[in-house]
């Protein structure tokens, strides 16, 4: 409660007495863009405040100044001094009313720091101690050698030879900004999620990408996208990393790392795939499931105008419990509401469409099954006629980013961060991607990269767990114990997912598996091409593909290539021929690949992947990987 107490001016003086909720525990930019926060522990009966110099916050037309102050009225009581008012002239008035409190600001805050101007600011060396000028260096004399001593350059060099982190080994190109999410449509009958509850929001920070190039590539590179976005929710953070198209190149985890190196520059003459496509080509010869996908990526869709106008898709399927423990298999999409060129087009259009209160949109909605498919090809699309889009809800981007750096390039996402509701399927390359993802980011950023701000939870409840130290540990849990304590018992949540019936129950020996290429991994493909390009987009798609193979050196590569494309329609294929001069394969039946198995080898020995001969191992099922009765009963 508050009461008046006084005037200073025209501003009233008001005590605010009690505790303060949760939802008033706020600072920078938050609800009520207070300054500073400060809470009562209710279970150690003390209070906690962090101190920071009065600042003017305006709210509406009510300008609040928080003046960090107080005095204690009981043991569980605090009272905090509000200033309110309505003048424009708010600053200039109060100004000798309250003392200046910068030299109270002990210690660095990352808001404060964040939205501080340059004109705020006093230049001083790394400790804390003001320097008159940056340029300066100690000499032995006007024409003498530096000397050691002199701490601000020696400290200033060692900085900046360690400025850079290592850059990603994918995505390494990228832009992003923060928004919102909002549910629009509830979809509790599907999951318990606390977050696709009707009307429930949280604040979003997403980072669009390219797939293959270094940081430094063209934004506007025949590539996928990459669409991963941090949904900050009541229950922890979730992550939804995903691309712009609904397929990959391939479904074997092991392969990634070697698809990766064939989209980077040659270990010899270290060009890129845009003067030499020929390691290209040459995975894509020898690994056919990647034809989808390729289809895609040198179709129309190959090249997105900018990361406004993308569609974003899980490309896995995970599942979905809800409240009785039953769940659905499900693939989520985000689907671009918003419509309207140089190395950073897509930076530039994304920051500047923000800056100017053009705020891009997405749709959020999922695709579950209701038939017996493999749903965990990557190389696979669930057919929307089949099963259709069911939309969920929507997000905004509204605010760009003070510092890319910070924000953006310590931006961590893993498909492993998930919250109650969501869980994995046994899809092979989403599995490896759990572990690969955070891997990266604590090689990448560093142990402790989850405590930068850009990547913390922001949860209504005071988290803890056992995990201590390592490099640059900022939030390390003060002095409670490190272990599971009796004396000193941390609090528990029951778990609201029965993960027995969640989770598939799989009886088998350890096997080592390859899947092999089969018709069915045309058919989408097929219908690309005879359903959904038109005579124009054919026509592009053929320049584009034989443009691409121009700067393929081995003409045995695009014979092998050509061959795969025959599998999908012959017109595509004598297509190709003519534009690039090379006769191809009259399809695969012929042909053996060092990828993966050929399930359509005419010859039982062209079969086996790479030429093996003993102990191969094939699918002993025809359903290539896919779920099996009994161990997903959800499908």
């Amino acid at each position: 409660m508050s009461t008046g107490i006084g005037r200073v001016g025209e501003f009233e003086l008001i005590w605010y007495d009690g505790m303060i909720d949760a939802s008033e525990m706020v600072y920078g930019r938050g609800i009520l863009g207070l300054d500073w926060v400060i809470w009562r522990d209710d279970r150690r009966d003390d209070k906690r405040m962090k101190k920071r110099r009065w600042a003017f916050c305006e709210f509406g037309l009510v300008f609040l100044v928080v003046y960090t102050e107080y005095t204690c009225a009981g043991p569980l009581d605090f009272e905090l001094l509000v200033i309110t008012g309505l003048a424009s002239g708010l600053n200039k008035q109060l100004q000798g009313s309250l003392p200046d409190r910068r030299n109270d600001d002990l210690y660095r805050d990352y808001i404060d720091d964040r939205n501080a101007k340059s004109q705020d600011t006093l230049y001083c060396t790394s400790n804390g101690v003001p320097y008159p000028h940056p340029y300066e260096s100690q000499r032995a004399g006007e024409n003498g050698p530096l000397l050691l001593q002199d701490f601000h350059l020696v400290d200033l060099l060692s900085h900046f030879d360690r400025e850079r982190i290592p850059e990603r080994v994918v995505h390494a190109k990228g832009s992003g900004a923060h928004g919102y999410y909002r549910t629009t449509e509830s979809l509790e009958d599907l999951c318990l999620a606390d977050i696709f509850k009707a009307g429930k929001s949280c604040p979003i920070t997403i980072r669009f990408s390219t797939v293959g190039g270094e940081s430094g590539s063209h934004d506007c590179a025949r590539d996928p996208r990459g669409f991963a976005v941090k949904f900050r929710t009541d229950e922890g953070n979730w992550d939804m990393v995903a691309n712009n198209t609904p397929v990959f190149f391939l479904r074997d985890p092991a392969k990634f790392p070697h698809f990766i190196h064939t989209q980077k520059r040659h270990p010899a003459t270290n060009l890129s795939g845009s003067d030499d496509s020929t390691m290209f080509w040459d995975y894509l010869s020898q690994n056919p499931e990647s034809i989808h996908q390729v289809m895609v990526l040198m179709g129309d869709r190959g090249i997105p105008d900018g990361y406004r106008f993308m569609h974003g898709y899980s490309g896995h399927t995970f599942k979905l419990v809800n409240k009785k423990g039953d769940w659905q298999g499900t693939e989520f999409i985000t689907q671009a509401d918003s419509a309207s060129k140089s190395p950073d087009h897509s930076q530039k259009d994304l920051y500047y469409a923000i800056e100017r209160g053009d705020f891009p949109g997405w749709d959020v909605a999922d695709l579950w099954e209701k038939e017996k498919i493999n749903v965990f090809d990557l190389t696979h699309v669930w057919p929307q006629k089949q099963f259709p889009l069911r939309k969920v809800g929507e997000f905004f981007l509204n605010e760009n980013v003070q510092n890319y750096f910070v924000e953006i390039e310590q931006a961590t996402f893993n498909p492993s961060h998930m919250v109650p509701g969501i869980e994995p399927s046994s899809d092979p390359v989403l599995q490896s991607r759990l572990f690969s993802y955070p891997d990266t980011h604590r090689h990448r950023v560093g142990k402790n990269y989850q405590q930068l701000p850009v990547n913390a939870p922001k949860v209504p409840y005071r988290m803890a767990n056992f995990q201590r130290a390592g490099n640059m540990a900022f939030y390390n849990q003060g002095a409670r114990p490190n272990y599971l304590s009796s004396i000193e018992p941390i609090s528990f949540r029951n778990r609201s997912v029965n993960l027995n019936k969640t989770h598939g129950h799989f009886i088998g020996e350890a096997i080592t598996f390859l899947s092999e290429i089969r018709p069915e991994d045309f058919r989408f493909p097929r219908e690309l091409w005879e359903r959904v390009f038109e005579d124009g987009a054919k026509e592009r798609f053929i320049g584009n593909v034989s443009g691409h193979m121009a700067n393929c050196s081995d003409k045995e590569i695009i014979k092998r290539q050509i061959g795969i494309f025959r599998e999908v329609s012959e017109d595509l294929a004598s297509r190709l021929e003519k534009a690039t001069g090379v006769k191809g394969y009259p399809g695969i039946s012929g042909l053996r690949f060092n990828g993966t198995h050929n399930g359509m080898a005419k010859d039982k020995s062209l079969r086996a992947a790479n030429g093996m001969t003993s102990n191969v191992s094939f699918s002993a099922t025809d359903n290539n990987g896919g779920p099996s009765k009994g161990t997903h009963t959800a499908l």
